[in-house]
């Protein structure tokens, strides 16, 4: 499984010394026309639904920036229409240049 925290750099801040993680930057996902549309069924989840399409769950949050889901929750509502991104290696390319 990977983790979207995996290159992040832990900085400390100097007067607290409070050690937090290097802030991460999702790139814009942009449509395709090979992209899969589903119509979300109860019990869907985020990594779930990425193990499947992915073959990781911790690409769940393709999935979130996609479909402009910001609510911090994996778990979704059945019956709303969610874009599952099919340019995988695009949008992990374009996420470590952005955050390298």
């Amino acid at each position: 499984m990977s983790s979207r925290y995996q290159n992040r750099k832990t900085l400390l801040k100097k007067d607290t010394k409070k050690r937090y993680l290097e802030s991460t930057i999702y790139p814009k996902i942009k449509a395709s026309n090979n992209d899969t549309y589903l119509i979300t069924e109860a019990g869907d989840r985020l990594d779930l639904l990425a193990d499947v399409y992915y073959g990781d769950v911790g690409y769940w949050w393709i999935i979130a920036i996609a479909n402009n889901l910001h609510d911090a929750s994996l778990s979704m509502q059945p019956g709303i229409q969610i874009r599952i991104p099919s340019n995988l290696s695009t949008i992990l390319n374009d996420f470590d240049k952005i955050n390298s």
